[in-house]
């Protein structure tokens, strides 16, 4: 959970003139996530006990009761009840998906319609070409510096 959630949290609930250490705030959140994987995966074992994927509310109750915090399971489910009687009632408004905008062309003056962009190429069959494998690798074969054995470079020569 993030810190500035349980910030908010604890300002809620504490006098207005308190003030809370960092490693205090600190301490509450490992407290706070370690409390939510421990009910989390016990609600999580249920699931796979009984071949399910999908862990539920329902889940998440009898997980808190199952691990001693029966005192929590009423308030709990009267804030699951109100909350699904919210999404019955009015269901969230669906995000529009986010489509990126046309793509521009290039204009040049005086002339109508768009530049086409360059076609694709691929090095590999210019390298396969003699006259550019020559222009690129030419001048490392047989260049007697560097590179060990007196072979003259070509044991290097991925393009042979």
């Amino acid at each position: 959970m993030p810190i500035a959630t349980l910030t908010r949290i604890m300002r809620r609930v504490l006098p207005d003139h308190a003030k809370v250490a960092d490693d205090a705030k600190e301490t509450i959140q490992e407290c706070v996530s370690e409390f939510i994987s421990f009910i989390t995966n016990e609600a999580n074992e249920r699931c796979h006990r009984e071949y399910r994927r999908t862990v539920t509310p329902n889940d998440v109750v009898s997980a808190m009761e199952g691990l001693g915090f029966g005192s929590y399971v009423e308030p709990l489910t009267v804030f699951i009840n109100k909350h699904r009687a919210q999404q019955d009632c009015c269901p969230p408004p669906r995000q529009a998906t986010h489509q990126p905008p046309p793509p521009q062309m290039a204009r040049l003056p005086g002339v109508d319609g768009y530049v086409p962009s360059p076609p694709a190429v691929d090095v590999a069959n210019y390298l396969e070409m003699p006259q550019m494998r020559d222009y690129f690798v030419g001048p490392y074969r047989g260049s007697g510096g560097g590179g060990g054995g007196g072979g003259g470079g070509d044991q290097f020569d991925h393009f042979k």
